[in-house]
């Protein structure tokens, strides 16, 4: 028969891996969360629901079970996506759940019975930087670019630059918005940013 010290000694030991337990979540809640999940990264190119697609934006389409319909493509610049058996499909201003659904509607037209398609966006059209800047051009888009990593990615402010505002002209518009340059300042793909020159 076990003795009450031994039972108390034992509750008082899994008591105190209780609290250190406890203790790590509160101390690292993002630690304690991971464990929780599994560890499942959690992607940093995570592409908002709204997105739209548009031009030179390569998607990975799967096709789930027709391995021979699945891959990498990229959209045309007028806008369209050509894809094994269903040949051209319009992708540009849709979101991706939109497309997914178009490529599902159109592989059930004849082709396959109730099919299932996911895509995701493998790399964004890019954005472009003009103005005062080192190395105006066209850059590849990254998730999360602001103006500021914009015009560091273009190697830094020319000494003319204007540093207090900015003009954007976003994808699809036709007239530039100018702006208070701020750190907070989020670059979209396929955006058009100008740097201006201050006047003295």
């Amino acid at each position: 028969m076990i003795g009450v010290s031994k039972l108390s000694r034992a509750f008082a030991m899994m008591l105190l891996a209780a609290c250190v337990m406890l203790g790590v979540a509160v101390a690292n809640p993002a630690r304690a969360q991971q464990a929780a999940i599994g560890n499942t990264p959690v992607s940093a190119a995570a592409q908002p629901a709204d997105y739209l697609l548009g031009p030179a934006d390569k998607v990975r389409v799967t096709v789930y079970g027709e391995p021979s319909l699945s891959g990498e493509f990229f959209i045309s610049g007028s806008g369209v996506m050509s894809l094994p058996l269903i040949g051209e499909i319009r992708a540009g201003g849709m979101t991706l759940g939109q497309f997914q659904s178009a490529v599902q509607k159109a592989l059930s037209d004849g082709y396959l019975k109730d099919p299932r398609v996911s895509a995701e966006v493998l790399t964004f059209r890019p954005f472009y930087i003009l103005g005062e800047v080192e190395k105006p051009g066209t850059y590849p888009y990254t998730s999360g670019l602001t103006v500021l990593n914009a015009v560091a990615t273009a190697g830094g402010f020319t000494y003319r630059a204007d540093k207090r505002t900015v003009w954007i002209k976003h994808n699809g518009e036709t007239s530039e918005v100018k702006g208070e340059l701020t750190p907070s300042i989020v670059v979209a793909p396929g955006d058009t940013i100008r740097i201006g020159e201050r006047f003295f």
